[in-house]
């Protein structure tokens, strides 16, 4: 399982990442889907805004991270209907993690491996990010996670230098930026767009959308 999981992850090919902040959380993405060396789509969305109150960002197969986030949508509406109370971050986080969990365990051909990033606010203002992990591990974020996107050890190398806690939420959009813009630059299965999205007791808000355009001389 081990090796299974390390080689999905070896061709994740994405750049995402989660920043705790003093007023909430900011979370990004790039937007370049590949399939091994050719590049699919320049404009993949792949922070994912499941409902008012929950954001996510998923590194895996393609499919697979769509499958997942629908479900997990579905899933946690059905759980508001049937308890009439809205799922706490935490919940929900736990929620997603069992069925990653069940998805790799269940008998398959090619098992479902998917890494998330999972930011949220509850009903009393408080926000908090956690990240599950390919075998359904389920951790809250202290500071910052990038999971295990093919982009991660550029962006926590970049984040081990720059972070600070309680940055604000305004300083981590553009710490968010700078992790994108660095990974894009190493990575190539990322880049061609960055997508930012803020969670604080206003709720979910996308607040960067930009395009990488290549400039040719």
């Amino acid at each position: 399982m081990n090796e299974e999981i390390s080689n999905k992850i070896l061709k994740s090919n994405t750049s995402i990442v989660g920043i705790v902040c003093k007023e909430g959380i900011v979370m990004a993405a790039d937007r370049r889907a590949t399939a091994g060396t050719i590049v699919m789509s320049k404009n993949t969305k792949k922070v994912v805004k499941i409902n008012d109150y929950i954001v996510v960002s998923g590194t895996g197969v393609a499919s697979d991270i769509d499958f997942t986030q629908k479900v997990f949508g579905a899933e946690l509406r059905l759980k508001e209907l049937k308890t009439k109370s809205r799922p706490s971050v935490n919940e929900a986080a736990n929620l997603l993690g069992i069925m990653i969990y069940r998805n790799i365990r269940s008998p398959s051909m090619i098992p479902s491996i998917v890494g998330t990033l999972l930011a949220g606010v509850d009903e009393d203002g408080k926000t908090s990010l956690f990240t599950i992990e390919p075998a359904g591990g389920v951790y809250k974020v202290e500071d910052y996670d990038a999971n295990f996107s093919s982009g991660m050890p550029y962006i926590l190398g970049l984040l081990e230098r720059q972070y600070k806690k309680d940055i604000s939420v305004k300083e981590g959009v553009e710490l968010a930026k700078e992790c994108i813009k660095a990974s894009t630059q190493r990575d190539v299965g990322s880049g061609n767009g960055i997508d930012i999205f803020t969670v604080t007791k206003d709720g979910v808000k996308h607040t960067v959308s930009e395009e990488i355009v290549a400039e040719y001389k």
